[in-house]
C-alpha cells in the first residue's frame, strides 16, 4: 500500500483524469443548475419451509467456502418486508438502524453488498455501503451471505459479503396479485404531518420543496452570498443611488422563494396500503423447441405511516433531557423486468432491469430541557423539523454463461477439440445509478410554554429557521468475466479458473444551507403557527426585520471517485470425493480521489482547504486527495467429505484468507459533516489507512436425508489498523466523532445452526419443525495512539454483541391448507459508542423480537396471510453507566394481505 502525491510524473493516469473530471463536473454542475429552465429460475412453492431449504442445500454443499442462504419462501414465511430485516435470520448477522447489517461483530463498513454478483452504488448520504432497507423482499429469489473470503470475491471483505440475487425468468406461466394493509400500535392517533406536494403519494417531490431557480440565480449573481451589503454592492454597479433599504427589500423578496407552508399538525390519516403484481412466462422457439425465451415483470407499491416517540437523557444531569415525537410516511416503489434466452443447454443470456424508490417524509417535534428549563417545568426549547428524503436506485445488468459442451462441439464439428469439453466462459456487465434528494430539510427553533395561556414563539434569531437542500448522485459501472476448465480422472477432479473484475464509481454530494429569521420582530409576530410566522406579509414588512442568509460553512459538499481493477486465479482439486482443496490468489489495483468543495464559490476552483496559504493550500489539498492501494490477497479452503458420518452428507471445512477494508469515499475528505443517523459531527481524515485482515474459519456441516441439518462453526479474525469512530472534543452539547485507525482488533466467535423435524418425537408433532441459530462473540479493540483520550484503551468493537440468536417454529398442516411460523430474534448488549475523557460508554440493550405469521391456502390460487411483528412490544434502549439515556417506542405491527396467483 502506498499513498501518492500529485507530483510531476508520479500521479497515476487514472487519478489525474478522475481528479480533473471531478473538478470539471463541479463547475459544469454549477452552470447547469442555473441554465436549466447460470440464469436463476423462479420456482413457486406453497409447501413447507423445509422444501425451500432443500432447494438451497445442494448449492450450499457445492460452495468452496462457508456460505449461508436464505430463500424467497423462507423470507415470505417469516414475513420480513426488506432485505435488511430478512438478514437478521442469518447466523452471525445483526441489524443496525433497520438498514445496515453487522456480520460477525463487524460494522457496516466491514460488510459489502453485491446485486447478482455486481457492485452497485449506494444512496446513503454519508456511507458508501448500501442501506439494505431500500431492497424489498418481493424482488428477491435468495440471499447469499458469504462469511469466508474466496479469490473471486472483492478483497474489501471484513465480516462478510451479501449477494442479493433477484428473481429470474419463470419455468412456466406465472401471475400473482397481492394487496395488503397494516397497523402499528405506536402510530395510533399521534401522527404528525404538514402540507406537502401533490406527488407525495408516489414518494416524489413535485418541486414544492425544491430550491427555486430565483435563489440559485441570486447566489450566482451575488457571489454565493445573500448578505445585504453584497446585494447593495451589486445593485450600485447599475444604480449608484441604490440604498441599503433597497438591498434589504430585495433580500426579503428572495426569502419568499423558500417553502414556508411548514406548519406541523396532527392527523389521523394513517391508511397503510401495499400492492404487488408479478407476471411472466417461458416460451419455446424453433422446430425442435431447443431455444427458450423467458420474461418476468414485477411492480410493487407500499405506503405506510409510522410514529416513534423517543427520549434522550443526560447521564450526568437528570434535568437535561429531550423528548421527540416523529412521524414517518414511507413510500416504496419497486419495478423489475427480466429477460432470459437459452440457445441450448450450453449457452444462455439473462438481463435484469431494476428500479427502486424509497422515500421517507419525516415530521417531528422535539422538546429539550436543561438546568434553566428543567424536566417537569412548563417551558422547553421546542424544535419543529421536516425532512423529505427521496432515494432511488436504477440498475441494468446483462449476464451470459457459455460452455463448450458436447452439443456445441457437435454443432461446430470440432471433434479435435474434445479435450476442451467442459470449458466455460461467464461474463456480466452492470450499469447503475443511485440518487438521494432532500429537496428541503427545515428545522425551526422555538420557545414553548405549556398551560392554558401557553404559546410557541420562534427564537429571535436571524437563522431561527434552518433550510438545507441536499443532492447525492452515485454512479457505478461494473463488469467482469471468468474462465473455467475442468479436468478429471478416476480419483481426481481438477478445475482451473481465473477472471477479471472491474468497477468504477463517481459520487457527487452537494449541500446548500440557508437561515431565515429576525432579531427585531416582536413576540406577537414570532408566535403562532409557523406558516403565519413566516407569511408573506410578515416577511415583507420592513419593521419586522426578516432576512434570508447563507448559513453554515457550506464545506459539507464533496466529490469522489474510485476504481478497482482486479484479477484472480484459483486451483480447485478434489480427490476421491473425499478431500477438496481450493487455493486462490487475487490482485487488486485500487485508486481513489476525494475532494471537499464549496458549491457557492463562483470565483475560482471551489476546492475547500482547511489550511491557510492561498493557491498553495489548494494544491496541497489536491495532492492529499489522491489515494492508491495495490496488493495481492491469498485464500485457501479445504473440505473433508465423509458421507454417512452421523448424517447422509457431512463436510468439515477450513478456510484462511487475507483481505482489506478501505475507508469510505467521504471519510478521506478533510472536512466535517453531520451524520443523519446518529446526529454526530463527523470529522474526516485524509491520513486514514486501509484495515488489513487475516481470517480463519472452521465449519462442520451435517445434512440429513429428511432435510434436517446441523452446522457448527468457529472463526477468528486478526485485524491491523481497524477503521473506527472515536469520540472527539466538541463544543456546547454536540457529539463529535473522528475517523482514525485503531492499533488492532481481534474477533473470536462460534456459530451453531440447525433445522429439525419434530415428528421424530411424536406423531402429533409431524406438522412441526424447528429452525434456529446461535452466535457467540468475543471481540477486543486496542485504541492505540491515534484515538483522542478514550475512556477505555481496550474495549469491544462498536456494534458487536456477546451473542445473537434466532429461533423459528414452523407448522404445515397435512392438507397443505395452513402454515404458521413463530420467529424469535435477540442480540446481546452491544456497544453503541465509546466514551471519552472518563465518560461512560453507551450500550444498546437487548431487543427481544417475537413475530408470528399465519398463511391460509383455501385453494391453489389464493393465499391469505396475517402477520404480527414485535408481539412483546419491546422498546429500543441505550444505557450509559447503568442509566437509560435513550428510549424509543417501536410498537406492535399487525398486517394482513391476500394474494391470487396461477
Amino acid at each position: 500500500m502506498k499513498k501518492q502525491m500529485i507530483k510531476k510524473g508520479l500521479l497515476p493516469a487514472f487519478s489525474l483524469s478522475a481528479l480533473s473530471l471531478a473538478v470539471s463536473a463541479v463547475a459544469q454542475e454549477a452552470d447547469s443548475d442555473l441554465s436549466f429552465n447460470k440464469p436463476l429460475e423462479e420456482v413457486v412453492v406453497v409447501g413447507r419451509l423445509k422444501s425451500t431449504a432443500e432447494n438451497l442445500v445442494i448449492e450450499r454443499l457445492e460452495q468452496e467456502v462457508a456460505v449461508d442462504f436464505l430463500g424467497a419462501e423462507a423470507i415470505g414465511r417469516i414475513g420480513d418486508s426488506t432485505v435488511a430485516a430478512a438478514l437478521r435470520r442469518v447466523p452471525g448477522v445483526t441489524l443496525i438502524d433497520d438498514k445496515f447489517v453487522f456480520v460477525r461483530g463487524l460494522g457496516e463498513r466491514y460488510s459489502s453488498t453485491l446485486l447478482n454478483g455486481a457492485v452497485v452504488p449506494s444512496p446513503d448520504l454519508t456511507r458508501s455501503v448500501i442501506p439494505l432497507d431500500i431492497f424489498p423482499t418481493s424482488i428477491v429469489e435468495s440471499l447469499a451471505v458469504q462469511k469466508v473470503h474466496s479469490s473471486d470475491m472483492p478483497a474489501a471483505f471484513g465480516g462478510g459479503n451479501v449477494d442479493i440475487r433477484t428473481k429470474g425468468i419463470p419455468s412456466d406461466l406465472v401471475f400473482s396479485l397481492e394487496i395488503g394493509t397494516d397497523y402499528n400500535s405506536a402510530s395510533d392517533g399521534r401522527l404528525l404531518t404538514y402540507k406537502g406536494g401533490s406527488d407525495d403519494i408516489y414518494g416524489n417531490d413535485d418541486g414544492t420543496r425544491a430550491l427555486s431557480y430565483k435563489l440559485k440565480q441570486a447566489l450566482r449573481q451575488y457571489g454565493g452570498s445573500l448578505d445585504r451589503n453584497d446585494i447593495l454592492a451589486d445593485m450600485r454597479q447599475s444604480n449608484p443611488n441604490a440604498t441599503l433599504a433597497d438591498a434589504e427589500q430585495l433580500n426579503r423578496e428572495l426569502a419568499l422563494n423558500l417553502y414556508r407552508n411548514i406548519d406541523i399538525y396532527e392527523t389521523d390519516d394513517d391508511d397503510n396500503f401495499s400492492a404487488e403484481v408479478n407476471a411472466g412466462n417461458r416460451f419455446y422457439l424453433g422446430d425442435a423447441e431447443e431455444i427458450e425465451f423467458g420474461v418476468l415483470a414485477g411492480l410493487s407499491y407500499d405506503r405506510s405511516w409510522r410514529n416513534k416517540s423517543s427520549e434522550v437523557r443526560s447521564v450526568s444531569d437528570e434535568d437535561e433531557a429531550e423528548f421527540k415525537n416523529e412521524t414517518t410516511q414511507n413510500t416504496s416503489i419497486a419495478a423489475n423486468l427480466n429477460f432470459g434466452l437459452r440457445l441450448n443447454e450450453d449457452h444462455s443470456l439473462e438481463t435484469t432491469s431494476l428500479y427502486l424508490r424509497n422515500t421517507d417524509d419525516k415530521t417531528s417535534v422535539t422538546d429539550s430541557y436543561d438546568n434553566d428549563q428543567p424536566v417537569g417545568g412548563d417551558i422547553s426549547d421546542r424544535q419543529f423539523r421536516i425532512r423529505f428524503e427521496q432515494r432511488e436506485l436504477v440498475v441494468n445488468q446483462i449476464r451470459g454463461e457459455h460452455t463448450f459442451g458436447e452439443l456445441s462441439r457437435e454443432q461446430l464439428g470440432w471433434d479435435q477439440l474434445a479435450f476442451a469439453e467442459g470449458l466455460s466462459f461467464n461474463w456480466f456487465y452492470s450499469d447503475s445509478e443511485s440518487t438521494t434528494e432532500i429537496p428541503n430539510e427545515v428545522a425551526v427553533q422555538t420557545r414553548h410554554v405549556e398551560g392554558p395561556n401557553g404559546s410557541t414563539t420562534v427564537a429571535a434569531n436571524a437563522t431561527a429557521a434552518d433550510y438545507r437542500f441536499t443532492d447525492l448522485q452515485d454512479e457505478v459501472e461494473s463488469y467482469g468475466w471468468e474462465v473455467k476448465m475442468p479436468f478429471s480422472s478416476m480419483d481426481w477432479k481438477v478445475e482451473l479458473s481465473g477472471g477479471n473484475e472491474y468497477w468504477e464509481k463517481a459520487r457527487t454530494y452537494r449541500q446548500t444551507q440557508f437561515g431565515l429569521g429576525s432579531v427585531d420582530a416582536s413576540d406577537a409576530v414570532r408566535s403562532g403557527p409557523l406558516d403565519r410566522v413566516y407569511s408573506d406579509a410578515n416577511i415583507l414588512d420592513p419593521n419586522n426585520g426578516y432576512q434570508i442568509q447563507v448559513a453554515g460553512s457550506n464545506s459539507e459538499s464533496y466529490i469522489a471517485a474510485n476504481r478497482v481493477d482486479a484479477y484472480y486465479g484459483k486451483l480447485d482439486v478434489t480427490w476421491q470425493d473425499t478431500w477438496r482443496v481450493v487455493a486462490g490468489l487475487r490482485y487488486e489495483d485500487y485508486q481513489q480521489v476525494g475532494l471537499t468543495w464549496d458549491p457557492l464559490d463562483f470565483d475560482g476552483i471551489p476546492v475547500v482547504s482547511n489550511e491557510s496559504g492561498g493557491q498553495q493550500a489548494i494544491i496541497d489539498e489536491l495532492e492529499n486527495a489522491v489515494f492508491t492501494d495495490d496488493d495481492t490477497f491469498a485464500s485457501l479452503a479445504a473440505t473433508y467429505m465423509l458421507p454417512g458420518f452421523w448424517a447422509e452428507d457431512f463436510q468439515l471445512r477450513f478456510g484462511y484468507s487475507e483481505t482489506t477494508v478501505r475507508p469510505d469515499l467521504r471519510e478521506i475528505a478533510d472536512s466535517s459533516y453531520v451524520d443523519p443517523v446518529t446526529g454526530a459531527l463527523v470529522f474526516g481524515n485524509p491520513d486514514v489507512r486501509p484495515a488489513q485482515f487475516k481470517n480463519y474459519d472452521l465449519r462442520a456441516e451435517w445434512f440429513f436425508s429428511n432435510s434436517d441439518s446441523f452446522t457448527a462453526s468457529l472463526f477468528y479474525k486478526d485485524i491491523s489498523d481497524p477503521i473506527e469512530l472515536f469520540q472527539a472534543a466538541a463544543g456546547d452539547t454536540n457529539t463529535a466523532v473522528e475517523i482514525v485507525n485503531a492499533e488492532s482488533a481481534t474477533i473470536l466467535g462460534a456459530e451453531v445452526e440447525f433445522m429439525r423435524s419434530l415428528g421424530d418425537f411424536s406423531d402429533a408433532l409431524i406438522p412441526f419443525f424447528l429452525q434456529g441459530n446461535l452466535t457467540l462473540l468475543d471481540t477486543e479493540l486496542v485504541a492505540g495512539s491515534n484515538a483522542d483520550a478514550p475512556t477505555n484503551a481496550k474495549r469491544d468493537l462498536v456494534g458487536a454483541s456477546d451473542y445473537a440468536a434466532n429461533l423459528i417454529l414452523g407448522f404445515d398442516s397435512a392438507d397443505e391448507m395452513h402454515a404458521a411460523t413463530l420467529s424469535y430474534n435477540v442480540f446481546g448488549e452491544r456497544l453503541y459508542f465509546a466514551g471519552r475523557n472518563g465518560e461512560p460508554d453507551a450500550f444498546e440493550q437487548p431487543f427481544h423480537s417475537l413475530d408470528a405469521t399465519y398463511s391460509f391456502y383455501p385453494n391453489q390460487s389464493v393465499i391469505v396471510k396475517v402477520k404480527v411483528k414485535n408481539i412483546l412490544d419491546e422498546e429500543l434502549e441505550i444505557e450509559r453507566d447503568g442509566k437509560t439515556t435513550f428510549r424509543e417506542e417501536v410498537g406492535t405491527t399487525f398486517s394482513a394481505s391476500i394474494e391470487y396467483e396461477f
